[in-house]
């Protein structure tokens, strides 16, 4: 690996030297803009090829994930939704007149499955659902997109994997930064050595509202004649109705997968897309309950500790720190950095961010020529240096990253393609997420095999 790294590292230098050239020159080829302290480049916008032929969809869980993602769904063009489901009939009526009268609605999500109109299926119900409905729909010869995590336990992937492999349909999970531009750069620079050898990823999400912690509206007429509760909870332990579980259920163990599955999974599912890793063989979190005591079974703090081991082809060992605060009073945002032994890089959806020291030291007759082009001339003499920063930013116009992913999803089932995130993915991405509160729960380290997604026992 090392001989591979020294090669993609003095390709990087190559790249780098031959763009701080051409801004000097004031080249707009590479640069957007230019200051003393940071350089700016754009990343290129994709582009897309039209729709041949229609598809034609239908959305199971009709929630504020459910009806985000299709509304994303129908800006790639040759879409067309048919029908919704969902448990609570305020969202029926909903979809209704958001999307016109003539759509079909039902509480039964095997109704949709049923209707030979209907080519693909999201899946945004709550996480105890993901697991049959992915499987049904796929069975019922329906291509999915379903949200994440892929599974609402660890023992629940491989089912999902094999209905894929047998069926041949086209299934996505929906960690929607993994097809966006931001991950793709990041992609291209650590596999150009741009910060040398990874060693460390570190990743938060910090939010401080209500809604951000998942203290969700209840709707005035919420009610068992309004709401199919019985089926809700068919699949989990019975009990009486409960509007705070159904509106609120990320909260609820039975039903959701705490922070880390609605959250850890996306940092997971960019870390393994850019790195091309298969996923950590160590898993610890700890946490509490900090803030949000609202009768809530899972933390509002949690950290996590990720061992990744060497992955000859892609990566060498390095650690990885998650954390994630619903009570954060400084911030209200995400972040994904990767270390490494010459640079870091902080990683967006729609743009990347480059810090390198700056050490021009090089006996390259190339790299050298094109400093002194830039009127950086080498020189002997060691210099106290200021760090040097490069922004990648998407162009004007992009589309984003749920975009793409709905794009990649289409494109895949109109040419029999392949998505970015299937099922194999999807599962290594969601269980060091499910494994980090198992861990919360047992107040344990875990130890898992990556590669063959099992669970190592001690």
């Amino acid at each position: 690996m090392k001989n591979n790294h020294e090669s993609s590292r003095r390709g990087f230098i190559k790249k780098l030297a031959t763009t701080t050239a051409a801004v000097a020159a004031g080249s707009t080829v590479f640069a957007v803009s230019q200051d003393s302290d940071t350089k700016h480049f754009a990343i290129q916008k994709r582009s897309y090829i039209g729709a041949n032929d229609s598809i034609n969809m239908a959305l199971i869980g009709a929630g504020g994930m459910g009806t985000g993602d299709t509304i994303t769904a129908l800006k790639v063009p040759g879409t067309k939704l048919v029908g919704v489901c969902d448990l609570y009939e305020g969202r029926l009526k909903d979809a209704k007149n958001r999307w016109g009268q003539d759509i079909f609605t039902t509480r039964s999500y095997q109704e949709i499955l049923n209707r030979s109109d209907i080519d693909a299926v999201i899946v945004a119900t709550p996480d105890h659902w993901h697991q049959q409905i992915s499987i049904d729909a796929m069975r019922a010869g329906k291509h999915v997109y379903c949200e994440k995590p892929m599974v609402h336990s660890i023992g629940e992937g491989p089912a999902v994997i094999k209905a894929q492999k047998e069926t041949g349909k086209v299934f996505q999970v929906g960690s929607q930064g993994v097809s966006s531009l931001g991950n793709e750069k990041a992609k291209e620079l650590l596999k150009d050595g741009a910060i040398g050898e990874l060693n460390f990823a570190e990743g938060f999400w910090a939010r401080h509202s209500p809604g951000g912690a998942w203290q969700y509206p209840i709707p005035a007429d919420a009610s068992a004649a309004t709401v199919d509760w019985d089926t809700f909870v068919s699949n989990t332990k019975k009990r009486s109705f409960d509007a705070l579980r159904f509106f609120r259920w990320r909260n609820y163990r039975d039903y959701g997968t705490g922070m880390s599955g609605d959250l850890f999974v996306h940092l997971f599912s960019s870390l393994h897309f850019i790195t091309d890793s298969f996923g950590p063989n160590k898993i610890y979190s700890s946490g509490g309950l900090r803030y949000w005591k609202d009768g809530r079974e899972v933390p509002d703090v949690l950290l996590g500790i990720f061992d990744y081991p060497d992955q000859t082809q892609a990566h060498p060992a390095f650690n990885l720190s998650l954390r994630c605060n619903f009570a954060d009073g400084t911030s209200g945002n995400t972040i994904l950095k990767l270390v490494g032994s010459e640079g870091a890089m902080d990683i967006g959806w729609d743009s990347v961010t480059l810090r390198r020291n700056k050490n021009f030291s090089s006996d390259d007759p190339f790299f050298i020529e094109k400093m002194k082009q830039a009127g950086t001339p080498l020189s002997d003499r060691k210099r106290i240096l200021p760090q040097e920063e490069y922004t990648f930013a998407a162009e004007k116009g992009y589309m984003g990253g749920p975009y793409d992913h709905f794009f990649n999803f289409f494109h895949a089932i109109r040419t029999n393609g392949k998505v970015a995130e299937d099922a194999i993915f999807g599962y290594r991405a969601a269980a060091p997420a499910l494994l980090c509160n198992d861990s919360y729960n047992n107040d344990t380290a875990i130890l898992w095999n990556p590669e063959k997604m099992q669970l190592i026992k001690k």
